[in-house]
């Protein structure tokens, strides 16, 4: 499920993409004019969202490029495994078993601690220690 659509001209860094069925979050882009009879380009480079993967891709501007749908959410960590955790919502109180890529954070989390996790569209990941 797809939020919105935006051209290529409109993103920003920071901006979350979806390229290939993969989200990336932008980090750096570069638009040169449009030539006489040409068409502006766009030479975006991304970091992928679930994990270290990166990508850099040159279009024309007028291309279309899909914006995930993110949602940001609270929890309580219940307990710690090999690069997930099992944590609890704090709106629905439901129990989730989260991945945490990022071994900085990992290593932050307490149990009975809060942790921000993202639902980038159904795929689940820990983002920060609260």
């Amino acid at each position: 499920m797809v939020l919105k659509i935006i051209n290529a001209t409109d993103v920003k860094i920071g901006t979350n993409i979806t390229m290939e069925g993969i989200h990336y979050t932008v980090k750096k882009i570069d638009v040169s004019r449009p030539g006489k009879h040409g068409h502006a380009k766009c030479r975006i480079e991304a970091v992928s969202m679930l994990g270290d993967s990166k990508k850099v891709l040159v279009i024309p501007g007028h291309e279309r490029l899909e914006v995930p749908l993110v949602e940001k959410k609270k929890a309580q960590v219940l307990s710690k495994g090999d690069k997930k955790a099992s944590v609890m919502d704090l709106e629905s109180f439901e129990t989730l078993e989260v991945d945490c890529p990022e071994e900085e954070v990992f290593n932050s989390l307490e149990e009975s601690g809060n942790c921000e996790y993202w639902n980038i569209e159904g795929q689940k990941i820990i983002k920060r220690k609260l």
